[in-house]
């Protein structure tokens, strides 16, 4: 595992004085290799010692040896060209762009999963679970990201777990006026920023509502404000890659929590059999 993935998915359970290290070190990789355990120490301001136990307990030798995994995790984008010397090496190596961009997916998907816990999934099944027999699933998701939230809405409605589904932050911020302790919203943005949907995700847990969203792997306001947050690792220099490394990683998490949900409860999985199979005779001749 990259050591820079290594540190995303720990992070959360790092201490305060950890997290500080940790978020050194991915914002300034690159001149990670430019410091000394002593140096690092003095710009945190903190000691040596805090800086050599970060290393190990992320199961470095010291700090020389996470340097060195760092710097060679990085050695593609230090030039500034990534995607051309990948290119290169990917004619070098006989491998196509179609195969390249499985194997992108593929590890996407992976720090995908290891930043997301088996807890954390089971904790927003049993929250959407929850919210279905008790109260309602509210949803949204602006441009690209309303494509998962309409979809991950008609899935659960096939379960028998109905969601109000919005693509309008106004209206929707109308729909929640009347949630309660039961209920659960799921917000959908992949950079957590945008300012409506932060404020119906205050609004919402005013109401005494759960809030679950769906982010990039970085610190944003919105994922700050979750009772439980759904992360999504994709990164790639190219920027006509990245949105389909986000999307498929993204999908894939997505996938795993209606697995869980699926597999979670017989009388959902009979409700899912059940209306897949009147889906089917609708589309029928």
């Amino acid at each position: 595992m990259s050591p820079l993935v290594k540190i995303r998915a720990e992070r959360d359970q790092m201490s305060a004085v950890e997290r500080r290290v940790a978020d050194f070190i991915l914002e300034n990789a690159q001149l990670l290799r430019d410091y000394s355990s002593q140096q690092l120490a003095n710009a945190l301001g903190i000691s040596q010692s805090s800086v050599v136990k970060f290393t190990q307990k992320l199961g470095f030798k010291g700090y020389p040896d996470l340097k060195y995994s760092v710097g060679e995790a990085i050695a593609r984008a230090d030039n500034g060209d990534a995607a051309q010397v990948d290119a290169q090496a990917r004619a070098a190596e006989g491998e196509s762009d179609g195969r390249s961009l499985w194997r992108c997916k593929s590890e996407a998907e992976e720090e995908t999963r290891l930043i997301n816990p088996d807890d954390t999934l089971q904790a927003v099944a049993q929250a959407l679970a929850s919210a279905g027999s008790t109260g309602k699933v509210f949803m949204v998701g602006l441009g690209d990201d309303d494509i998962h939230a309409r979809s991950f809405a008609l899935r659960l409605s096939l379960l028998g777990i109905p969601s109000v589904h919005n693509a309008d932050p106004a209206r929707l911020a109308a729909s929640v006026s009347a949630a309660g302790a039961g209920d659960l919203l799921l917000v959908f943005s992949e950079q957590g920023h945008h300012p409506a949907l932060c404020k119906v995700g205050r609004f919402f847990k005013e109401q005494q509502g759960r809030l679950v969203t769906v982010t990039r792997h970085t610190s944003n306001p919105l994922r700050a404000l979750a009772d439980v947050a759904l992360l999504v690792s994709a990164h790639d220099d190219r920027p006509y890659i990245q949105p389909l490394l986000y999307q498929s990683a993204l999908q894939h998490l997505l996938d795993s929590v209606f697995v869980l949900l699926c597999e979670g409860d017989e009388q959902r999985h009979l409700q899912l059999l059940a209306n897949l199979e009147r889906v089917q005779q609708m589309l029928e001749p």
